[in-house]
């Protein structure tokens, strides 16, 4: 006899248990955490983007090249029009 391909019982993922004050749109603090810990995120990828500017810029000012904001772009062709 064949294997039953009927059967899809368990595919797809389970369900999160709800609350009873999930259920009644008091909600619970996982939305809060989440938007705690994504505004963590945010603020330490910005504090790491302007410590690697402030090195490079001050790599560039070693060795005499001119950085992003003082306007010399590397590989930047002018533009023919």
């Amino acid at each position: 006899m064949a294997k039953s391909r009927n059967n899809l019982l368990g595919v797809g993922g389970q369900r999160k248990k709800l609350s009873r004050a999930d259920q009644q749109g008091a909600g619970s603090a996982r939305g809060a955490d989440r938007k705690a810990a994504e505004d963590k995120k945010q603020e330490l990828v910005r504090k790491m983007r302007e410590r690697a500017e402030a090195q490079a810029a001050a790599t560039a000012e070693q060795t005499g090249e001119p950085t992003a904001e003082q306007g010399g772009e590397q590989g930047a062709s002018p533009a023919q029009g």
